[in-house]
C-alpha cells in the first residue's frame, strides 16, 4: 500500500514596506487534489509531542488522519501489512504531510527538546459516539534508533 504525502514550501512574508515579518507554508488546498472528491477533510486539530514521549501506537477502523508536524519535528511510524514504514515531518522535513489510511496502526515520536505541534486533518470527523480508538502493539519496533 503506498502512503500518500506531500511535501510543503515554507513563503517569507513580507509587509508593506516589503520586509520580512515571518512565514507561512500552506499545509492543505483542496484543488492539489490530495484526497479523493467527497473525501477532504472534515475537522483540523491540533496535537501536541512532549520531547522524549511517543504517542500511540493507535489505529482507527472508521477514519483516517493526515498528520503535519508545524513546530518542531517528528517521526511518524506506520504497520503497512505487517511492515513497518517511517515518514518525518516538521521544520526539517518541509513540514510534510503524511495520510494515514483507516486500519493502518500510527505512532508520533517527538524529535528534539521542544514540544512538537501536529496539525491531524481526519476524515470523518471526530464524534464522542463513535469509539474508534484502538490500541497498537510496536513492541518490536526500535524507537531509539533514528
Amino acid at each position: 500500500m503506498k502512503i500518500n504525502t506531500a511535501k510543503h514550501g515554507k513563503f517569507t512574508t513580507k509587509d508593506a514596506d516589503g520586509n520580512a515579518n515571518g512565514y507561512l507554508v500552506p499545509v492543505y488546498n483542496i484543488n492539489e487534489k490530495f484526497y479523493p472528491a467527497g473525501e477532504e477533510p472534515q475537522q483540523v486539530y491540533m496535537t501536541t509531542v512532549k520531547p522524549g514521549t511517543i504517542k500511540g501506537p493507535h489505529l482507527h477502523y472508521i477514519r483516517r488522519g493526515c498528520f503535519t508536524c508545524i513546530k518542531g519535528n517528528i517521526r511518524v511510524v506506520l504497520r503497512v501489512e505487517g511492515e513497518y514504514q517511517v515518514f518525518f515531518s516538521g521544520e526539517d522535513y518541509e513540514y510534510q504531510s503524511i495520510e494515514i489510511p483507516k486500519g493502518i496502526p500510527a505512532a508520533l515520536q517527538c524529535l528534539g527538546d521542544e514540544e512538537a505541534m501536529v496539525l491531524n486533518m481526519p476524515f470523518p470527523a471526530w464524534t464522542p459516539e463513535q469509539n474508534d480508538e484502538h490500541s497498537a502493539d510496536f513492541s518490536d519496533f526500535d524507537f531509539e534508533t533514528i
